[in-house]
């Protein structure tokens, strides 16, 4: 038991926990300023492009403080392209300028431009992320993961199936194995081995980087947890 805890804390310390963190933004209090931010910095991270540039895009957005629905609709399509291509977001730029001020209109038609009110009136998980998919276009199944997976502290209805690399990363560390069902598989895992000063998002967000940006790649050579990993390249 000792031994995997100190493999969760190694995990979480080499890799990092929560990206809402590092950015920033405190989704602890559930404030609504606060989840749009993070949902901004999901629809950036969303997209086919290196998390350095998600993170310097939104940094940008930081920067002129378009930071609400109200002021990205304010700063219009132009400015948003400025805003994409100072923070290196070259190759969507105009898609998501326009996905962006879509998403926003129907942010504010339908909820009054916040979020915490569209989660009060689903009925059920899917209806969760079905609302989200609805707004607009260009919120597909991988930004409303990103969103959700951070929020499962904050939000009941907040609970989406753990990604693939998730997967990979928890079975190749042998936290849960191939036939177990993985989001109960990993919630009991982490319930049973909880970190202090750690929720399960943060333990989640640990094994995304690792399974992105070292199993999927096969990179095993590299990786801080090697010595731990059940599956090894030679």
């Amino acid at each position: 038991m000792e031994n995997v805890k100190n493999t969760i804390e190694k995990l979480i310390s080499a890799l990092g926990g929560k990206f809402s963190e590092k950015l920033g933004i405190d989704l602890s209090k559930g404030e609504s300023t606060e989840i749009f931010k993070w949902f901004l910095a999901s629809k950036l991270f969303g997209a086919r492009i290196g998390t350095n540039i998600a993170i310097k895009t939104y940094r940008e957005f930081e920067r002129c403080g378009v930071l609400s629905p109200e002021k990205i609709l304010e700063t219009g399509w132009d400015g948003l392209v400025r805003i994409l291509d100072d923070g290196g977001y070259v190759r969507y730029d105009f898609s998501t300028a326009t996905k962006l001020l879509e998403i926003m209109k129907d942010l504010k038609k339908f909820y009054h431009g916040d979020l915490n009110e569209l989660h009060e009136m689903v009925d059920d998980e899917d209806d969760l992320e079905d609302l989200l998919k609805g707004l607009g276009r260009g919120i597909g199944d991988v930004t409303v993961n990103i969103f959700l997976r951070e929020l499962r502290p904050v939000w009941k209805m907040a609970n989406p199936a753990p990604s693939e690399l998730v997967i990979l990363a928890a079975i190749n560390l042998g936290f849960i194995s191939q036939m177990e069902e993985p989001l109960f598989a990993l919630k009991k895992f982490w319930t049973l081995n909880k970190i202090p000063g750690n929720d399960f998002s943060d333990f989640e967000a640990a094994l995304l980087r690792l399974g992105k940006d070292f199993c999927k790649k096969r990179r095993c050579d590299k990786c801080p947890l090697e010595s731990e990993c059940e599956c090894k390249v030679n």
